[in-house]
């Protein structure tokens, strides 16, 4: 229930009697009897309660282990054990948005034993996955997906003549992108069977904490009350009266419109109104904490031989029901591991800072110094540093929600009128603004600035967010600079560059993880560089290593254990995909017999530009022997940067193998691949 503006449920009592979250493994007598969904249809009311704190109370154990996503899933709790209880997977298809909230449903669907693998290389993905388990029926990982994949399978599902059901279950922050109202409106127009479970809990399932707490979703939902309807009178009353107005037509269409509307006041909200007017049949605010409310709603849309596309709108509490979860600025949405009595997380000190908050640090330097600096962020202020410039300048720093495309366009229309927007955005949610970048931004030549972040691989997020794209769409595009650092110092020296490149837009890439401790400018204030000017870092002869981004760290390392078998190695830092840098690469195909190209990206980007040149000029025409060492043809699973660079063979033990296989020289072995 809501009341007065502030949430209450109906079984706050329940959270009051004592949870075991220690660091001792829970007792959970009834979780233990379920290994598939099947085992929970003839569980009571008060079972499925008791089932839903067992989760909460594995969900904490185990994520304290392993790190993840932790808040997220301890809200769904409930509502996970309802849908299990009552709908039929994998016949029926349950589809979660973005899937940080999935672990109670891996959990339910005979993962539970494992759940300590999660996130780590070769263990359990922290998204649904359809190769993983049949019971995850669309993979997830980016926002705003699950309408348009439910009415896909439930217009599949109609003209295969089959009678499942099929839940998208979206949360009010990923309902700030247009693609979920898209879907909506399809959805209303077709009206195919379809269930839409809105889960609002006034969070962003993203890390999006400001600097003094948690940001609620941007433009989100009116949270107008209504009262709980589902009932199959007024529901086949109302289906009754369009089927007879209908056929009757005229003014009678109207006065039955007019009653409908009239009853959706008695017994709904305005917070209906804009889903009715999509065609969608809204019930709620429905008590997502209340298993009872959950099991009898769902049991009534079930029941009804042709609801067309409904919307429940379910009202529960990120972090519900682990304390820590609940009073944290971000809700202990993403961790690391962690105590279980406390929550207090066990966060490893470096030396260093992370790449995003140098990025951040060195913006804000910027803006100190002209005014017309702005940022703008698509419901990721933590993710991208943007929270640091919000709260020193919080009148010139946007989040625009779930909604890249719309911050792409937003960016050219404030440089259009003379600002100067950073557009911070990771590298794999800019593929889904790219058609924006290329048609309002580049073909325009407006100076928007992009920080692409989390470029290359992430780690434990896995594919869904691997950074491995962005050079190839992104450099392509005639008229964009196109930049990456090798270091901290460089990053925000290229943080200046795009402040002051004002005649077309640029963008430069940087990595998830920590600097190196190379020396920083004064005050973080960055000097631009000259456009399309690379550098050499390390002179040898025979063999020349040209790094794109931070691997030319590892560029380096590869040039240390060169030396040690007696091999002298150039190692240059390209720094420019675009413009490219053409007299060093010239110098370095004339004065060297091999040439290897190092990146960390996919095929089509710093090395085919690479490529391109030396092809029209000549310099693959003679003896020079050039390798290209990208990302492989293919998608690297979840687990450590470190696991994923051995396997993605990009680390500097690769780098140099590759340079002394060239040579023809033995001592490849040395090197303990």
């Amino acid at each position: 229930m809501v009341k007065g503006g502030q949430r209450t449920t109906q079984n706050d009592q329940h959270f009051k009697r004592f949870l075991n979250y220690s660091e001792e493994k829970p007792c959970t007598p009834l979780l233990d009897t379920i290994n598939h969904p099947i085992h929970m249809k003839n569980l009571s009311i008060e079972e499925l309660d008791q089932l839903a704190d067992e989760l909460r109370e594995e969900l904490v154990y185990t994520v304290s282990k392993t790190g993840g996503h932790l808040s997220s899933s301890l809200g769904v709790a409930e509502l996970t054990v309802a849908l299990h209880h009552v709908f039929d997977t994998p016949e029926d298809k349950i589809i979660w948005d973005v899937g940080h909230q999935a672990y109670p449903h891996k959990i339910l669907t005979g993962r539970r034993s494992r759940m300590h693998t999660i996130r780590q290389t070769c263990g359990l993905a922290g998204f649904p996955k359809r190769e993983e388990s049949i019971h995850d029926a669309f993979g997830a990982g980016h926002s705003s997906t699950s309408i348009s994949a439910g009415l896909g399978m439930a217009v599949g599902r109609d003209l295969l003549g089959k009678n499942n059901h099929v839940i998208a279950v979206i949360g009010d922050g990923s309902m700030t992108a247009g693609m979920a109202y898209e879907a909506m409106n399809n959805a209303g127009y077709l009206d195919t069977n379809l269930i839409i479970i809105l889960n609002d809990n006034e969070q962003v399932s993203l890390p999006t904490a400001t600097v003094d707490g948690p940001a609620p979703p941007v433009g989100a939902l009116s949270k107008a009350l209504s009262k709980l309807h589902s009932s199959r009178e007024f529901r086949q009353l109302r289906e009754a009266a369009k089927g007879i107005t209908k056929q009757i037509g005229g003014q009678t269409h109207e006065i039955a419109a007019k009653f409908d509307s009239y009853m959706r006041g008695m017994v709904g909200g305005s917070g209906a109104c804009l889903f009715e007017e999509l065609g969608l049949y809204y019930i709620g605010p429905v008590d997502g904490h209340n298993v009872e409310d959950l099991v009898y709603v769902l049991n009534e849309i079930k029941s009804l031989p042709a609801p067309g596309p409904v919307l429940i709108h379910v009202i529960t509490e990120k972090g519900k029901g682990y304390p820590p979860a609940e009073i944290a600025n971000d809700k202990m949405h993403g961790v690391v591991k962690f105590d279980p009595k406390s929550g207090k997380q066990m966060k490893s000190k470096s030396e260093t800072r992370s790449y995003t908050q140098y990025f951040a640090e060195s913006l804000i330097a910027e803006a100190e110094k002209d005014d017309k600096i702005v940022g703008i962020h698509a419901a990721m202020g933590g993710g991208t540093g943007l929270n640091l410039f919000q709260k020193r300048f919080p009148d010139r720093c946007f989040d625009v929600g779930i909604a890249e495309q719309h911050a792409v366009t937003f960016a050219a229309g404030l440089a259009s009128e003379g600002l100067k927007p950073f557009c911070a955005i990771y590298s794999s949610f800019l593929q889904r603004g790219f058609d924006q970048v290329a048609h309002d931004v580049d073909l325009q030549k407006l100076p928007v600035r992009f920080a692409i972040d989390r470029a290359g691989l992430v780690g434990a997020d896995g594919p869904t967010h691997c950074g491995a794209f962005d050079t190839t769409f992104i450099a392509c595009l005639p008229n964009m600079v196109v930049m990456a650092p090798s270091d901290e110092t460089e990053l925000m020296h290229m943080v200046a560059t795009a402040a002051a490149i004002d005649d077309r837009p640029s963008c430069f890439r940087y990595p998830r993880g920590n600097g190196i401790g190379s020396i920083l400018p004064p005050n973080n204030k960055g000097t631009p560089l000259e456009i399309g000017k690379g550098r050499v870092l390390r002179e040898g002869n025979r063999v020349a290593i040209l790094g794109y981004g931070t691997i030319v760290q590892s560029c380096m390392k590869a040039a240390d254990l060169l030396q040690m078998l007696g091999i002298s190695a150039t190692v240059a830092d390209a720094r420019f995909c675009k413009p490219i840098d053409g007299n060093l690469l010239r110098q370095l195909a004339q004065e060297h017999e091999i040439l290897i190209t190092a990146e960390e990206g996919s095929i089509g980007g710093f090395s085919t530009h690479v490529s391109h040149f030396l092809g029209l000029n000549g310099l693959l025409d003679g003896k020079l022997k050039w390798r290209p060492m990208i990302l492989p043809d293919r998608y690297i699973d979840h687990g450590s940067q470190n696991d994923q660079i051995e396997e993605a063979g990009l680390s500097s033990k690769h780098i140099a193998a590759t340079a002394l296989s060239l040579l023809g020289q033995e001592g490849v072995h040395r090197l303990n691949l």
